[in-house]
Formats: C-alpha cells, structure tokens, sequence
C-alpha cells in the first residue's frame, strides 16, 4: 500500500506573539512599524519594517517589493509557461541562452554550492518526479535500479556552463528547478528593495524562510523558533528559539514530507550521487547566512548529507548549523561553533 504524507506548516517560523514580535511596539514616538503581506511563488509573504516616521517620508515600499517578486517569480518558476526557467528547460543541448541579471545570480550560485556540497543539484527535477514527489504526480513503485542509473546520468551541474554570453546545457532534456534557492533568492531582493531606502531594521518572510536585519523598537532583538519535529501531526511546538542577529535564515528536514511503500519510508529528499531518498538520522537542519539563497540551498544539501557528512561539512566551512537527529532515545541536537553565538 502506497500513502503519501503532507505535514502542513513553516518549516521554521517567526513568532507573531505578543512576547516575541510586538515587545516594544508602543514605542510609537521612536519608531513606526510598516508590514506588508500577499502570495508569491506559491505560497505567502509577510514583511515588518521598523523606522522612525522621518525615514519614511514619501517611501511606497509594497509597490516595489511586489514588482520585483514578480519579476522573480516570472524569471524562475516552472509554473508559468513562458518563464525565463521554462524557456531554458526548453532549449536543446549547446545552444546558448542570454540570461537576466537575476537568473544568473540563482544560477551561480546553485552551481557552486552543487559543487561544493555534491548533494544539492539544481536539476534533479526529472529524478524528483522519477519518485513520485513531482507536481503532477504520486508515488506507485519504486523506480528499479536501471532507471535510477539511466537518470543519475542525465543529470547534474556539471552539464550546465555559464558563461559571460549566457546559460547553455551540456546534454538534451537537462533541467532546472530552483526550489531550493529561488525563495530565498526572492527574500534577498526584498531585501535589497528595503534597504536601498536606507532602512535597515526589518524582518522578510516567504515561504518559512527568513532574513532579518537591525533590531525592533526598544532594542529588541529579533528571536526566531526552530520547530519541534516529532511534534504530533497538527501539532506545533517551538524546539528552541534563537537570536539570528542580520543573517538569512532556512531550515530544511525530511519529516515533512514523505510516504511509505511496501513498508518502507522514502524521504522527498533526495542524494543526487545516488538517486535514492535519504534514509538517515537527521530529521532537521537550521542555516545562517548573510543570503537567504545560501542558506536556503544550505539548508536541503546538509539535510541530504546526514547528521555526521552534515557536521563535517559545517565545520570545515564554518558556517552556523543547527542539526536535530533522531536516536534510539530520542532526539539528539549539535550546534556547530559558528552557531553558538545565536542560542
């Protein structure tokens, strides 16, 4: 029997409380709250800038912030029909394609961390649906081993070159899907968008994602709640909550979605080295970064990885990772060096 699993909710998520988000908003003669909210990419935004009332003088900030999610969302999703990615996945091998700005920047970057990690790969997209967890379809077997060959071949960064002329693919039917870094790549140039009006306390959200900046009126510091991942289905629970500081937030985990086949568990995520789902002990990773598009793709490539590839990998990197994994009692956590100074 075949059963497909959707836990619904942020995979981490700000805290709207009285405690946590609004302490200190009565300071209405110091500073003045702006928040805005709306659907981008498939799913919500929401965004609180903190500013004294001078600073905002003539500034109509949710007009700029919607264009340029739209301008993102058309470059990059696969759900608009003439998108900048869907013209892409279109072209046949070695035939170059000049990009926009934006779309360049996702793809430098997923590139390089593809490179680096080796466990996120961009255009893995046709292997996803291989297992059943694309858009348009739901998990009936198992793939054999022949077909999970045929496509780990087919697919990879490495048959994608970038070049000062453009984007061009390797080999025919390669493509991309961005769903690991485009979402933060939209948090960033909003981002951007704020801060070019020299304000710099503020909050973005899209999707569970987040990157924060400055602090909220009164001095008080942004704090952000890693969620509890064996809370029961319908349950949220905060495990820990943090002070990110100015920093890109994203957290990634494989007890969201999944299903069961045959008596087995296959995770949505998926080792592109491999083809096979990820079935290991790390259920949940956190990631900081100065982007939200690092710590984003960061994010899934270190989940993939497991609990002990994941601590290797943040340590010789540096890089501020929370890790939460599961054992036989219970749920174990590690924070790596660069992490500590946000607990």
């Amino acid at each position: 029997m075949n059963r497909v699993f959707y836990r619904q909710g942020l995979m981490a998520f700000f805290l709207l409380t009285m405690t946590l988000l609004m302490a200190g908003c009565s300071q209405a003669d110091k500073a003045e709250e702006l928040y805005f909210e709306g659907k981008t990419m498939g799913t919500t935004y929401h965004i609180k800038v903190y500013a004294e009332p001078s600073q905002l003088a003539g500034i109509d900030l949710h007009p700029e912030i919607k264009q340029v999610l739209k301008d993102v969302n058309q470059s990059m999703s696969t759900y608009i029909p003439d998108s900048e990615i869907n013209q892409f996945n279109q072209l046949p091998a070695g035939q170059v394609m000049p990009i926009s700005a934006d779309f360049r920047n996702v793809v430098a970057e997923s590139i390089r961390l593809g490179e680096s990690t080796k466990t996120l790969d961009v255009t893995m997209g046709p292997l996803i649906d291989l297992w059943g967890f694309g858009p348009d379809k739901k998990p009936t077997k198992r793939p054999t081993d022949e077909e999970l060959a045929a496509m780990v071949a087919k697919i990879g960064v490495d048959k994608l070159k970038l070049t000062d002329a453009g984007l061009m693919k390797t080999i025919d039917g390669l493509e991309l899907s961005f769903s690991a870094t485009a979402k933060g790549y939209g948090i960033d140039k909003v981002a951007e968008v704020i801060e070019s009006h020299g304000l710099t306390n503020y909050m973005v959200e899209i999707g569970g994602e987040l990157r924060v900046s400055g602090i909220k009126p009164d001095n008080i510091t942004w704090k952000i709640a890693i969620e509890q991942p064996d809370a029961e289905p319908g349950v949220r629970k905060v495990h820990k909550v943090i002070e990110p500081g100015t920093n890109g937030i994203a957290t990634s985990g494989d007890y969201r979605i999944f299903y069961e086949m045959d008596g087995v568990t296959y995770s949505h995520l998926i080792d592109p080295m491999t083809g096979m789902p990820s079935r290991h002990d790390l259920v949940s990773v956190t990631v900081l970064s100065p982007s939200a598009m690092t710590a984003d793709g960061l994010a899934t490539a270190l989940t993939v990885m497991g609990m002990e590839r994941a601590q290797k990998y943040a340590e010789e990197h540096d890089l501020p990772v929370y890790l939460i994994g599961k054992s036989d009692n219970g749920l174990v956590t590690y924070s790596s060096p660069a992490f500590k100074p946000y607990l």
